[in-house]
Order: structure tokens, then C-alpha cells, then sequence
């Protein structure tokens, strides 16, 4: 399976619950394939190595409160809205700009394998983080991040 990382949409009700109870989360919350979400995949690192060498202020990876121990994160509705307003003045041609499979691989950038054919598979996935945050944050919403290995 490898290192996934997948963000899941909630209330604001309900990203307090989860930081109350992580159990309730994990069963009824990131394992509800019903509810919108955007699974990255193991293209998390990649877009995250384009967000950073564009100077994009979203961290997938490190932004949030920590919910357990296992991988999830609190995104509350001011981050959410803050990572749609960010990923949204980046368009992936500007991202596609910093895309380098040589430097990628050289920093260990995961999965340690990235060639010329893969700006497609980031791309793809970009488009869904994108959706996902300008409609999560439209919706006035929140996102637990998972983290999965």
C-alpha cells in the first residue's frame, strides 16, 4: 500500500467530536466512503514538493492538530479556507513549472520513483485537493487529515 494521505470533510460539530473521541473518528468519519473526500494517494509528497518550490503556504502533511497518534489531523474551517485560498491562486501549469523528477528523487521525495510520465498522476490528484478545499470551505466546513502507512 505505501504512505497515503487522504482528507476527509466535516462539520465543525464534528471535527470537535473527533478531538474528543479518535476512536468515533476513525469508525465513522475516515472510513465512511459516503462522505466527500480527496485521497491523494501516495502523490501527496509530490504535490507538496511542487507546493513548496512555488512558495504555496499549505502544508498537507505537517498543517493541523493532532487528533491521535495513528495519522489524523484537526483541519479547522480558518486552515481549510486558508489552504483553498492558497491552492487556489496555484494553478497546476504554475506548479508543472517546478516539476523535476532528477531534484525529486535526489531530496527523497516519496515514493522515491518519479520520472517524466508522472506529472500526469499529479496533476490528476491536485485537481481533486483543489476541488475538495474550495467546496469544503464554501460549505463553511472542516477536514480531518489521515495519514496511513
Amino acid at each position: 500500500m505505501g504512505m497515503v494521505l487522504s482528507f476527509t470533510r466535516v462539520t465543525p460539530e464534528e471535527l470537535d467530536r473527533a478531538m474528543a473521541d479518535p476512536e468515533w473518528a476513525m469508525e465513522h468519519v475516515v472510513d465512511d466512503e459516503d462522505r466527500p473526500g480527496c485521497f491523494l494517494e501516495k502523490a501527496w509528497a509530490g504535490i507538496q514538493f511542487l507546493l513548496d518550490e512555488a512558495e504555496v503556504r499549505a502544508d498537507l502533511y505537517e498543517d493541523g492538530e493532532s487528533i491521535d497518534e495513528e495519522g489524523l489531523l484537526a483541519w479547522d474551517g480558518a486552515l481549510v479556507a486558508h489552504a483553498a485560498r492558497a491552492l487556489s491562486a496555484a494553478p497546476f501549469e504554475v506548479l508543472a513549472h517546478h516539476y523535476d523528477p532528477k531534484r525529486m528523487i535526489e531530496r527523497n521525495v516519496y515514493p522515491p520513483v518519479w520520472g517524466d510520465d508522472d506529472l500526469g498522476y499529479l496533476d490528476f490528484h491536485h485537481a481533486g485537493l483543489v476541488e475538495f478545499f474550495v467546496a469544503t470551505a464554501a460549505a463553511g466546513d472542516a477536514a480531518i487529515r489521515d495519514f496511513s502507512f
